[in-house]
């Protein structure tokens, strides 16, 4: 596994393709992710060396700086992220459910980075901006005092930058969600 992951969320798909390409020229970092979400915004995800994800991010921006949503360079990536990115991630058990809600796809995986290194929970999913206006929503299980801490540093890894659309905690959720959220 690479040590870095870099993110830039732009506001057009054309613009999008032409920063992807910018980052792969920049450095020697590998493409993730590069393709268009909800509401027309467009997402390059790029993996690598810290100092090299840092260049590509930073070459990407100063291309399309007027079309920047989001972005984040996350060193040290913790490795449930990537299959909540992709929904695959197998829970056996629900237990205290904790969700938290940005306008960002970048904000969202900054938030669910920063709750699963915080506290012992399993995150769920990730899911990213399709059929959801761009949002992203992190959800994670674990015992109610983990999902309580997660959310706390979840929502503050995210809280200055004004993506933080809405955070909470079941409890105790009703078994019937296991199905639906799986």
């Amino acid at each position: 596994m690479k040590a870095a992951i870099g993110l830039l969320e732009v506001k057009n798909v054309t613009r999008g393709i032409q920063v992807a390409d910018t980052m792969l020229k920049a450095a020697n970092v590998e493409l993730v992710l590069a393709q268009p979400f909800c509401p027309g915004k467009f997402i390059v995800m790029v993996s690598g060396d810290v100092g090299a994800v840092q260049s590509a991010v930073r070459a990407g921006k100063g291309l399309s700086l007027d079309c920047v949503v989001d972005e984040f360079v996350l060193p040290n990536i913790h490795p449930s992220i990537f299959p909540a990115l992709s929904g695959c991630t197998e829970i056996k058990e629900l237990r205290a459910l904790g969700m938290i809600e940005s306008f960002s796809v970048a904000s969202g995986i900054t938030a669910a980075d920063a709750a699963v290194k915080a506290a012992p929970v399993e995150l769920i999913e990730i899911r990213l901006a399709r059929g959801m206006g761009g949002k992203a929503v992190v959800l994670f299980t674990g015992d109610v005092g983990a999902v309580n801490a997660a959310i706390r540093a979840g929502t503050q890894a995210i809280a200055d930058s004004g993506f933080l659309v809405d955070q909470t905690v079941i409890a105790a959720p009703h078994s019937g969600l296991h199905g639906v959220l799986f």
